[in-house]
């Protein structure tokens, strides 16, 4: 007789032990969609000018207004949402007081993840998406949609909505380093906007 625990079949962690949402669990979740995410994308771009593997966090009113956001860099490679939701958690109470004596949610907030590689889909996404919805719980905040910035345009996960512009190839960078939107119309104003 032989007595421990049984080895492992499966070489992927459950989503339970990664801290990872699948594409299911996430529709099952009734996250609200947004309004106009093309606007929002529009909007996010225009005032925190994302490279790749920069991530944004936008809290909106219940009426759509936005209220405070902020970026910061997502780490790569990570498939456990703790450190997610830690990155995403530090940032909203840097910008934003807490909501935890209201009843129910009223302020939404929303993820948007600009990145390299191809639609749809993937690991790290499930992290972020756990992230999002934990720190939005730790925050008193609704957990809102999460939307990937690629250069084939934007896709809102969980919602099968998705449009070619604006992308990240709008962006470029400039010799200093700083993200800049290529000149498109915007006022230089805009153009020279340092992300938050």
């Amino acid at each position: 007789m032989t007595t421990g625990f049984a080895s492992r079949t499966t070489t992927r962690p459950s989503s339970r032990d990664s801290r990872s949402l699948e594409p299911a669990e996430w529709t099952a979740a009734g996250v609200p969609l947004l309004a106009n995410p093309r606007e929002v994308v529009k909007d996010l771009l225009s005032r925190h000018l994302p490279t790749p593997v920069t991530a944004v966090v936008a809290v909106f009113a219940p009426e759509g207004r936005l209220v405070a956001s902020a970026s910061f860099s997502g780490s790569t490679g990570l498939v456990d949402g703790w450190e997610h939701r830690n990155a995403i958690l530090a940032h909203l109470r840097r910008v934003l007081p807490h909501d935890l004596r209201r009843r129910t949610p009223a302020r939404t907030a929303v993820l948007l993840l600009c990145r390299d590689g191809p639609p749809g889909w993937t690991e790290q996404d499930g992290a972020w998406m756990w992230g999002l919805r934990d720190a939005c719980g730790l925050h008193g905040l609704r957990c809102g949609a999460y939307v990937t910035l690629a250069r084939d345009g934007w896709q809102v996960l969980g919602e099968n909505r998705s449009g070619r512009t604006p992308n990240s190839g709008h962006l470029t960078e400039r010799p200093g380093g700083a993200a800049a939107l290529r000149p498109q119309g915007a006022p230089e104003a805009l153009r020279r906007t340092a992300a938050r």
